[in-house]
């Protein structure tokens, strides 16, 4: 893992996720960036799969950024292997199985987005919404 203080430092001959950008990557907070590569070679795999973009909401979160938007103290946002996809122009069904194959083992179901990371095996949200297939 690498942290840089803004995305803007990160070296091009570090990255290698073509579909995506350290600012799309980074700290909506103070603009900070913790590249976890075993996550985003995941998260890679499951826009190659997918074969049309992927819009992440949000993904590395620097600790001030994570309290302010009410997330969990333990968020795997905050080690930068999570990532919350939003949903609009997917399936849903297609996006989890994506997820899964890609080895993500984390899920959160919400109405918009789909959160993924690589922390312990398990699943929360939504469930009382039929759109989405367990």
């Amino acid at each position: 893992m690498s942290f840089f203080a803004h995305w803007s430092q990160v070296p091009e001959r570090l990255w290698r996720w073509p579909d995506f950008a350290p600012a799309e990557i980074a700290s909506r907070g103070d603009g900070s960036i913790l590249i976890a590569p075993d996550a985003l070679d995941r998260l890679q795999a499951l826009r190659d799969a997918l074969r049309r973009p992927v819009i992440v909401t949000s993904a590395y979160r620097d600790p001030v950024h994570n309290a302010r938007v009410g997330g969990a103290p333990l968020s795997r946002h905050k080690a930068g292997d999570a990532f919350d996809i939003a949903l609009r122009g997917h399936d849903r069904a297609e996006m989890l199985e994506v997820a899964r194959a890609a080895g993500f083992t984390g899920f959160g179901f919400y109405s918009s987005f789909l959160h993924v990371d690589c922390g312990p095996a398990r699943q929360w949200g939504q469930r009382g919404d039929k759109s989405w297939t367990y």
